[in-house]
């Protein structure tokens, strides 16, 4: 007998397969990728009881419409997402986010869209069947690595589910909240001093605005151009997620989770690991602040977010 599976009536914007990512690749070229919003997406794994690694379907801004076919399962959704379950005899129940739901064969999940955040999660009880790359069910669609010939999703594809797994399949729900400001704190970059004092100034000082130049690999920003006063170009150098470069338009750049590995633009300023969730959920026209820490606040600061995260998961158990 098939195996349950999701039949796709519509794709998404950019839906694709992710998991905590591919590791000790960078020097053949290969980031690390995996779910954009780490935490979120280990939420969406613990709603359903699977490990908090397992693969799962991430999406941004318009998600997929999926029927499932050959079997019952059991699914979260987390993010901040307006979603639907069509029933079998046509009845729309709205979906809510961080509680568990059982689907049965022949209803569809309308993923509608994203509200005040970018990307959204779906996970499935048990996981989905699907090759491993490099030890990473990761889709990198800029390397065209991972499932689904390294691609986001298409209309009429099948996703195909593992044996789900119902029985114990008991209500969870979290109580999540969302950050509530946009203030993103940094470390100074390893080039913070090719820029003048003003450029400084203004980076601490002034707000930029996302623009729509914005995707899995990095985010574009719009507000006052930073002055270098060395040289903006450098001997390429490797790059890690959360780092802000700064081309010769002045104008900063966050790289997210597709990042290149090596790149040649001068970095005022790293993001902390605490922030790198919040920031990939910004969406354009969302006005962003920096603020400087020291590596002793940043590595508090993080633990403060992990000791977070574990309450929420423990929610969840």
């Amino acid at each position: 007998m098939t195996n349950p599976y999701f039949e796709i009536l519509r794709p998404g914007i950019n839906t694709t397969i992710q998991d905590s990512g591919r590791n000790y690749l960078y020097h053949i070229g290969i980031t690390v990728s995996g779910a954009i919003d780490q935490r979120n997406y280990k939420l969406a794994n613990c709603l359903v009881n699977n490990k908090l690694n397992e693969a799962i379907i991430e999406f941004a801004y318009q998600g997929p419409l999926l029927r499932l076919n050959n079997g019952n399962i059991n699914f979260a959704i987390t993010g901040d997402i307006f979603f639907n379950i069509i029933k079998n005899n046509s009845e729309v129940v709205e979906g809510k986010c961080y509680q568990n739901y059982i689907l049965k064969e022949g209803e569809q999940i309308d993923i509608i869209s994203t509200k005040k955040s970018a990307y959204g999660y779906l996970a499935i009880s048990g996981g989905f069947q699907l090759k491993e790359t490099w030890k990473s069910y990761s889709i990198n669609t800029k390397a065209q690595i991972g499932p689904n010939n390294g691609k986001k999703y298409s209309v009429n594809e099948k996703i195909f589910i593992k044996n789900s797994i119902l029985k114990n399949s008991k209500n969870k729900k979290i109580n999540y909240k969302n950050p509530l400001n946009n203030i993103i704190r940094v470390l100074k970059g390893t080039n913070f001093d090719y820029f003048s004092k003003e450029a400084k100034d203004i980076f601490f000082n002034q707000s930029y605005s996302v623009t729509r130049m914005v995707d899995r690999m990095g985010m574009r920003l719009e507000g006052s151009n930073l002055e270098n006063i060395v040289n903006t170009n450098i001997k390429s150098e490797g790059l890690i997620r959360g780092v802000i470069q700064v081309p010769a338009d002045g104008k900063p750049i966050i790289l997210l989770s597709d990042h290149g590995t090596i790149g040649g633009y001068p970095k005022i300023a790293v993001v902390i690991s605490a922030d790198l969730d919040k920031v990939a959920q910004f969406t354009p026209g969302t006005t962003i602040q920096f603020k400087e820490v020291n590596l002793d606040e940043a590595e508090k600061l993080f633990k403060d977010y992990t000791i977070e995260t574990d309450n929420y998961l423990n929610e969840c158990s």
